[in-house]
């Protein structure tokens, strides 16, 4: 399990706690805490996951090897269609 969002959430949660008690508004301070928290999260999983990567280790990522493809293979089907887009007739 990834450590980066539950760290994250609890820190935000304890922040957003701390402002909505400060701020006389607890359910205001919660919502923004999680907002932030699951930020917080998020990012500090990519940031581990941008380290793993640069290291040579499993990150999780997708990267393809486009060197080998050929001009043929650009989207194209090549065939000899008119492009009509057609329509109903009268």
């Amino acid at each position: 399990m990834k450590a980066g969002l539950p760290i994250g959430m609890a820190v935000g949660i304890a922040l957003g706690v701390a402002f909505g008690l400060a701020l006389n508004n607890l359910a205001l301070g919660i919502g923004v805490g999680v907002a932030i928290g699951g930020g917080l999260g998020v990012a500090s999983m990519g940031v581990t996951n941008a380290k793993k990567a640069k290291d040579g280790g499993d990150g999780g990522t997708f990267t393809s090897d486009a060197s080998n493809s050929t001009g043929s293979d650009c989207g194209s089907d090549g065939g000899g269609g008119d492009g009509g887009g057609g329509g109903g007739g009268d």
